[in-house]
């Protein structure tokens, strides 16, 4: 089996660009990366990342049909919708009482975690971007080097999710300590609306979709 160091390094660059869109979890990260530091940014995008290592493994398996299921995708969008719209609440909430206790109690990591993969597990738009993205580089994979590299080269897509996450992680938390006050709290009220804007589209979807 002959890889290529080049073609393993163009599949990390890919998941690496994957991850980069502003999106929910980005914009989770970067609020919890400020408030409480490196590790509860990280464990937002390792949460963000099983999700998204459980549907890389189902569009592997072929085990995505249940998705088309008008049902189960209301739900995703309405439930997603709800998860956004409170974090972005609590993200605005949060403001002023972390300005006022900027080393006050922090989340908890299990908190951090669930968010970033609750985020990511009822997302429509995560599930579509999988499905269309990574299901494409599957096929083309198969057709142009076998099946036999699939596994290998999926591993390096998570990789760059992973080396994202860890920048991510590592860029919000150092540059937390450069930043004003003010500054903080405009971050985190703008990452709540941001989470709050992404769950109005959610909800809106998923309403459509219920009276249709």
């Amino acid at each position: 089996m002959n890889i290529s160091f080049h073609l393993l390094a163009s599949y990390i660059l890919l998941g690496i660009t994957l991850a980069a869109p502003i999106g929910p979890v980005n914009s989770a990260r970067l609020d919890k990366g400020i408030k409480n530091g490196f590790w509860h940014a990280w464990i937002v995008g390792t949460g963000s990342m099983i999700a998204d290592g459980i549907f890389m493994l189902l569009i592997y398996l072929g085990l995505v049909n249940f998705l088309d299921i008008p049902i189960i995708q209301i739900f995703l969008w309405l439930f997603g919708a709800f998860v956004l719209i409170y974090s972005g609440v609590e993200s605005i909430l949060g403001a002023n009482k972390f300005s006022l206790q900027s080393r006050g109690q922090k989340d908890s990591l299990i908190k951090c975690f669930l968010t970033g993969f609750i985020m990511s597990i009822t997302s429509p738009l995560s599930i579509l971007f999988w499905l269309g993205i990574y299901g494409s580089i599957l096929a083309k994979t198969a057709t142009s080097y076998g099946t036999g590299h699939l596994l290998i080269y999926s591993s390096m897509i998570f990789i760059g999710l992973a080396i994202w996450d860890i920048a991510v992680a590592a860029l919000t938390s150092g540059l937390k300590k450069y930043f004003h006050s003010n500054i903080l709290i405009a971050v985190s009220i703008i990452s709540g609306l941001s989470l709050i804007g992404f769950g109005l589209y959610f909800g809106f979807q998923g309403l459509a979709a219920l009276l249709h």
